[in-house]
């Protein structure tokens, strides 16, 4: 038996509408999550929530449970926990309870890089406050205090420019696919 990549498909999917076997092509899906996981670990994100939020944005219903997620990707509930824990702290996907069930779903939205830029706007804000004390600490004139007092510069711009950037994505998503496309 030869070792299995990751670019091979380990299991077979199932849809999770229906319950029945996926249509959709298993080996380009894996091949997809694989790549897609790869690009977000080189930008930075932990391997194993890249691979989830992968998985997660290549289902068709933007929502799969652990074991669903465990199956596909052939790694541990833990694994899925922790990887999960870690999306929703960068607001990436939320958890749901199925209904009548104790079991959760995790499920991406289509809006999840506006959740994921607008909690980057909040940690910006906080950057600049600490930046701001930090300016007046070392002294606007000492070399330092120049240092901070650009990079605050630098912030409160991308401060401002992410709130514009933001609604004029609001209104291209909306030309482009419907104004109710944001939480689908």
């Amino acid at each position: 038996m030869t070792p299995m990549t990751p670019m091979t498909p380990m299991t077979p999917m199932t849809d999770a509408a229906g319950g029945g076997p996926d249509p959709r092509d298993a080996e380009a899906v894996s091949r997809f999550v694989e790549s897609f996981a790869a690009q977000l670990v080189e930008a930075g994100m932990q391997r194993m929530p890249a691979r989830v939020f992968a998985a997660l944005l290549a289902s068709d219903t933007g929502a799969m449970a652990s074991a669903e997620l465990s199956e596909q990707l052939r790694i541990s509930p833990a694994a899925v926990s922790g990887a999960v824990r870690y999306l929703a702290q960068q607001h990436m996907v939320s958890r749901e309870r199925e209904p009548g069930s104790r079991r959760e779903r995790y499920r991406v939205h289509s809006d999840q890089w506006y959740e994921a830029l607008t909690n980057r706007e909040t940690v910006i804000k906080r950057w600049g406050s600490t930046l701001r004390e930090g300016v007046a600490g070392l002294g606007e004139e000492s070399p330092a205090g120049r240092r901070l007092a650009e990079t605050l510069a630098f912030f409160e711009f991308v401060d401002i420019e992410l709130a514009a950037m933001m609604e004029r994505w609001r209104v291209h998503r909306d030309q482009l696919f419907g104004p109710d496309s944001g939480r689908a």
